[in-house]
């Protein structure tokens, strides 16, 4: 119950501030020149984004998340994230009378990192158990930046086809501006996010309250000074130290962090691995299925199988099953590591009951439809699974926390 209400407080405040947000950023961009500089603008810095978005869905296969969550996090860094850094900035400028140079190297990336990751953060509070440990930060982190950068690079875009602030104008203008945004550095705003997901990762599966509360604000201060030194590099000196900047600093950070972002998602088949496993040991499932749920390749032969054998209902039960097992898993896992959410013993029930509704229904590879070598085998009939305990007796902690 308490998880239902605060899901729906989530979606409730993300939605009215989301709306609020676009009906801001709606009469900003409206304003903002002609609508044909504005159809260029959108039309140029739509083309980075499904590249981008395919890039965090890649990393976000062994678990993916909710699509309902992922498009609120675009809606966030599109909306909600530019409209008030946006307001934060021209308050700035209008009380302080902040110059342009300290605005862009400071203002605007303490003002933009924290409406980006304020997202991140009411995941934390909010949706907890959505968060399963860094990759799931990184997902989310690129999402919000992914859609900042996309309503940003639109309004400048729009400028540069407009002429504005010294541009060549025209199509010639915002084409070259294009190849500085959108090609050399379309990364830019996922990249700097990507330090408070990692922190709010670390922070969810960490014991130690020190690192929950330190990671998220150590990771808020390396996005500024990653942000500060890119943008301090366009603008000040005329912008001649930007090209060394980028290739020094950037560069390397960058690979540094996609490194870590791919050993990440590497690391999550065997920790998936390991906790079902666990899991079949106490009797939650069999234990041949665990290659078949742990594996992405496995996963999908599964599929195609069971839909060869029973159709679009035969996958469905398939794609279901992994589903839960996979929520299992990972759930069973932060358990394991003494850092589950206070409602596990509810969610993990609930993943168990819906597995054993779902077994009698599943068509399982068998000797003949596998390749000897690569794909495991399992019964066509897996053993039935042993309910969870909702008292945790000594007995019931033998077999598992429900």
């Amino acid at each position: 119950m308490q998880r239902r209400r605060s899901s729906a407080a989530f979606t409730v405040v993300v939605s009215v501030v989301m709306l609020v947000g676009a009906l801001v950023m709606g009469l900003v961009l409206f304003l903002s020149g002609t609508p044909g500089a504005l159809a260029v603008g959108l039309v140029l810095a739509a083309l980075p984004v499904a590249p981008l978005i395919g890039v965090y869905m890649w990393l976000d296969r062994y678990e993916p998340e909710p699509r309902s969550l992922l498009l609120l996090a675009l809606g966030w860094g599109a909306f909600v994230a530019t409209s008030v850094a946006l307001v934060l900035q021209l308050a700035d400028s209008a009380v302080l009378g902040t110059g342009e140079g300290w605005s862009s190297a400071v203002v605007a990336p303490v003002t933009e990192e924290a409406t980006k990751g304020l997202f991140i953060l009411l995941l934390l509070f909010y949706r907890r158990h959505e968060l399963d440990g860094v990759l799931d930060g990184l997902v989310y982190a690129g999402m919000v930046g992914i859609g900042f950068a996309f309503t940003e690079n639109i309004l400048y875009l729009t400028s540069a086809y407009a002429g504005e602030d010294g541009m060549p104008g025209g199509f010639g203008g915002a084409a070259g501006l294009f190849v500085v945004r959108g090609i050399f550095s379309p990364f830019a705003h996922p990249f700097f996010t990507s330090f408070i997901g990692i922190g709010v990762g670390l922070a969810v599966t960490s014991r130690s309250w020190a690192v929950r509360v330190l990671a998220p604000l150590a990771g808020y201060v390396l996005a500024v000074l990653a942000h500060g030194a890119w943008n301090g590099s366009l603008v000040l000196d005329g912008g001649a130290n930007a090209f060394a900047t980028y290739l020094f600093l950037m560069v390397p950070a960058f690979l540094l962090l996609s490194g870590f972002a791919i050993w990440s998602r590497r690391r999550e088949r065997g920790v998936l691995t390991r906790a079902l496993d666990d899991c079949a040991r106490r009797g939650f499932l069999d234990p041949a299925e665990v290659p078949w749920l742990a594996r992405i390749s496995a996963r999908r032969f599964a599929r195609r199988h069971a839909e060869r054998a029973g159709g679009q209902q035969g996958r469905r039960v398939m794609v279901a099953y992994q589903t839960e097992a996979v929520e299992l898993g990972f759930l069973h896992h932060r358990y394991l590591r003494g850092v589950a959410p206070s409602d596990f013993a509810v969610r993990g029930q609930s993943h168990v009951e819906a597995m054993r509704a779902l077994r009698p229904g599943l068509l399982w590879p068998q000797a003949s439809t596998s390749t000897p070598g690569q794909m495991p085998v399992v019964h066509q009939q897996p053993q039935q699974a042993q309910p969870f305990q909702s008292q945790q007796t000594q007995q019931s902690r033998q077999r598992g926390p429900w």
